[in-house]
Formats: structure tokens, C-alpha cells, sequence
């Protein structure tokens, strides 16, 4: 199989692209930057991927032009650490743009490379969740990641005539440098549930928000 991974040079980004090619498929990793540790990978490596600016997408994305792509996965974000009383709106902004819009942007200017059975992965976060939250903070993170299952829902209505479906997947708390390695559970065993989701997605499923290890998230 064909799949697109966007912030595929670090973090749950890679161990995705690193999972996927042990097991045969071909992937195309996207990023703005590579790292040594994706060159050294048998992956199919687009940089100058910068989902944060809208205007440069279509370009950055013409290497991708006539290739079928089986599965989409919306990986790359960003997360900030706003207060109530500590926050910049120029932070906030730039979490929307990468963390909502981006995403967005990159499946509607892929679409037409997909087909009946393809599968859109939107790698949110249940900091993204309204139930779920009881603790507060993290202003631009919560809003983008909701704004992001906002989307998925309606992407997985609109697309879903089309024969794809649209998983929207929390990794969980993953030890990556975004948290300073703070995380409870590691890339690869991360990778491996979100793989498993997709796996199982299907035109049934298609729209609902998914922890890594299965458990569906409340809104």
C-alpha cells in the first residue's frame, strides 16, 4: 500500500513510517525538515512540507501528483502551553493553522489521488475533548485539536459517499520532544495502536474518535 505520512521525520511521525515499511508498504514521509534518522529509512522522503502556511501546500505537494495513496495520515502539530493568564494570540493562531487547518488543507489537496477504500488518520488528541477536559490550560492546543474533530466529522460525512472513511486517533501520551519525553507510553508501541485503528476503520466506523488502544473518546 501507498501511504502519506505528514510530520514523518520525528516522534510518533517516524516510528509511524518505520512500522509501516516493515511491513511492506511504501510510504511517503512529509516534513518541513528531514533528520538522519528518516534518510536512513527505504521511505520516500518530501520535504518543504510546511502544513502551518496554506500558500505554499500545493506546491509542496506536487511530488505526490498521480500517485494512489491508500492511506492518509494527518500527523504533523504543534503544542503550546498558554494560562489563562499567560498567552500570546499569535501562539494560538499558529496552532489553528497547523493543528486544524493544516490538516484540512493537506486531505482536500490529496483527495483526488484517493480512491474507494483509501483512509483518512487525523492524529488529534483528547485535549481536544470537552468531556475530558478537567483540568484547563493549554488554550491553543484544546481549541485546535477540537476545531481539528470539528473537521474529521464533517470530512468523514463528506467523503464517505466516496467509499473512504476518516479516523479521527489520540496516540495517547506519547514520549516525544513535544512533551519533553514526559509521556507514559513509547513511539513505537504508540504507532502500533494507531496502526491497528486504521487497520479496522472502515465506512462503520468512520468519523468516531479513537484512543491508540481502542477505547472510543467522548466529545
Amino acid at each position: 500500500m501507498n501511504i502519506v505520512i505528514t510530520g514523518a521525520n520525528r516522534g510518533i511521525g517516524l516510528a509511524l513510517t518505520k512500522a509501516y515499511i516493515g511491513r511492506g508498504d511504501h510510504v511517503y514521509a512529509l516534513c518541513r525538515n528531514s533528520s538522519d534518522e528518516l534518510n536512513s529509512l527505504n521511505a520516500k522522503v518530501i520535504c518543504g512540507v510546511d502544513i502551518g502556511n496554506p500558500d505554499s501546500l500545493s506546491t509542496s505537494l506536487e511530488p505526490l501528483t498521480g500517485v494512489e495513496i491508500d492511506i492518509l495520515i494527518n500527523n504533523a502539530g504543534v503544542l503550546g502551553r498558554e494560562s489563562l493568564s499567560d498567552w500570546e494570540p499569535a501562539t494560538i493562531d499558529y496552532q489553528f493553522r497547523v493543528n486544524a487547518l493544516g490538516p484540512l488543507l493537506v486531505t482536500q489537496t490529496l483527495l483526488p489521488n484517493m480512491h474507494s477504500g483509501s483512509k483518512i488518520g487525523l492524529i488529534t488528541s483528547r485535549m481536544g475533548s470537552m468531556t475530558d477536559n478537567g483540568s484547563g490550560g493549554y488554550y491553543g492546543y484544546r481549541m485546535s485539536k477540537a476545531a481539528l474533530n470539528a473537521a474529521g466529522v464533517s470530512l468523514a460525512n463528506d467523503v464517505k459517499n466516496r467509499g473512504i472513511a476518516v479516523a479521527l486517533l489520540h496516540p495517547g501520551f506519547v514520549q516525544t520532544d513535544m512533551v519533553n519525553n514526559a509521556g507514559d507510553v513509547d513511539t513505537a508501541t504508540a504507532a502500533a495502536g494507531l496502526m491497528q485503528r486504521l487497520d479496522d476503520l472502515d465506512l462503520a466506523s468512520t468519523g468516531i474518535f479513537y484512543h491508540a488502544n481502542g477505547e472510543i473518546l467522548p466529545w
